[in-house]
C-alpha cells in the first residue's frame, strides 16, 4: 500500500489554504507489525540508493523539514534514516541565529551546510525560518540590522522568497535533487503531544514555556506557511504537505517520497573500463599466489 504523493505536492504557482490540507489520512498500514514491516522495507531500500547516490557521485540529495513544535521531525529523520551509512548522511537542525550570523545574508548560515555530491543533507528547519518564524516576530528581522528600506511592509518576504526560488534553482542545475517536507499537524494533536511531554518523565526536556507562548501565534504561522509553500514550491524543489496528526504514517509517507525521488534518479554503480578491468585481473594473480 502507498499513498499518491502527487496529492500531497503544491503545485507552483497555485494559492495554499492549509485549512484544506488534512492532517490525518487513512493510514497506509494496517497493524503495526504491518507499520514496522513497511518501515523496515523502505529503510532497506534507501540505504540501497544511498550507497548508488555515493558510488556514481553525480548528484547530491537536500531533505527540508519544517513544522510546528511537536509535528514529529526528529523521529522522522531518525526512523526514516535509520539505514543510512553516517558517512553518507548529514543532519543540521537551525535554531536562533547567532551574532556572527546575524552580521551575514540570511541565506549564508545554511548554505554553508549544502552537501556535497554523493551525500544525502537533512535540514531540521532551514532558510525558510527567515520567511516564517521572522515573519511571525518582525523582532527578528529588525534585529538582523537590514537596510531601513528592505524591512518595509511586505516587500522583504516577496524578495526573500525569490532569492530561496533562484538558489534553489542553481542548486537543482548543478545536480542537487530538493525535496521540502512540511508536516502538518493539527492544533489539537500538539496540545496532546505537549500534554504526553509534561506527564512522561523522559519527556519533560522536550517541552519548554517558550512552546506554549508560540501557540498563541498559530493562526499567524499558518498565514506564513501557506504563503511560503505557494511561493517556493517548484518543479524542481516541490513541497510536500504530509498529514502528521499519524506519526507512523507521516514517516513511511515521507520514506516512499524520498524513494521515489532517489531511484527517479536512475543511479548505477560506475562502470569499470577494459584497462581497469585489466589491472584487476593483474592485481588478483598477485592476491591468489
Amino acid at each position: 500500500m502507498k499513498v499518491d504523493s502527487k496529492a500531497l505536492r503544491v503545485r507552483e504557482g497555485h494559492e495554499v489554504d492549509l485549512r484544506r490540507w488534512p492532517t490525518q489520512i487513512e493510514p497506509v498500514y494496517r497493524s503495526r507489525q504491518q507499520y514496522r514491516n513497511m518501515l523496515a522495507a523502505h529503510v532497506a531500500r534507501l540505504s540501497s540508493q544511498q550507497q548508488l547516490l555515493y558510488a556514481s557521485n553525480r548528484h547530491a540529495v537536500l531533505i527540508i523539514f519544517q513544522a510546528m513544535d511537536a509535528a514529529g521531525k526528529d523521529g522522522a529523520i531518525k526512523h526514516v534514516m535509520s539505514g543510512v551509512n553516517p558517512q553518507g548522511c548529514q543532519v543540521f537542525s537551525f535554531k536562533h541565529p547567532s551574532l556572527a550570523e546575524l552580521q551575514h545574508d540570511f541565506l549564508w548560515r545554511t548554505i554553508r551546510d549544502l552537501p556535497e555530491r554523493g551525500r544525502i543533507g537533512i535540514f531540521n528547519r532551514s532558510y525558510y525560518e527567515e520567511v516564517l518564524i521572522a515573519r511571525v516576530h518582525p523582532e527578528i528581522l529588525r534585529s538582523e540590522g537590514l537596510p531601513d528600506d528592505s524591512s518595509a511592509g511586505t516587500t522583504v518576504w516577496h524578495e526573500r522568497y525569490r532569492s530561496i526560488v533562484n538558489l534553489e534553482r542553481h542548486l537543482s542545475g548543478n545536480g542537487t535533487r530538493i525535496m521540502k517536507f512540511f508536516l502538518h499537524l493539527s492544533k489539537e494533536e500538539q496540545r496532546k503531544r505537549f500534554l504526553e511531554r509534561i506527564d512522561d518523565p523522559r519527556k519533560n526536556w522536550k517541552f519548554s514555556m517558550a512552546d506554549i507562548e508560540e501557540r498563541r501565534f498559530w493562526k499567524a504561522y499558518m498565514r506564513a506557511y501557506e504563503q511560503c509553500l505557494a511561493a517556493t514550491s517548484t518543479r524542481d524543489a516541490p513541497w510536500y504537505v504530509v498529514p502528521a496528526d499519524d506519526k507512523e504514517n507521516a514517516r513511511l509517507i515521507v520514506s516512499q517520497i524520498v524513494l521515489e525521488t532517489l531511484e527517479d534518479l536512475e543511479m548505477a554503480f560506475p562502470k569499470t573500463s577494459a584497462r581497469r578491468r585489466q589491472e584487476l585481473r593483474a592485481i588478483r594473480k598477485r592476491l591468489a599466489k
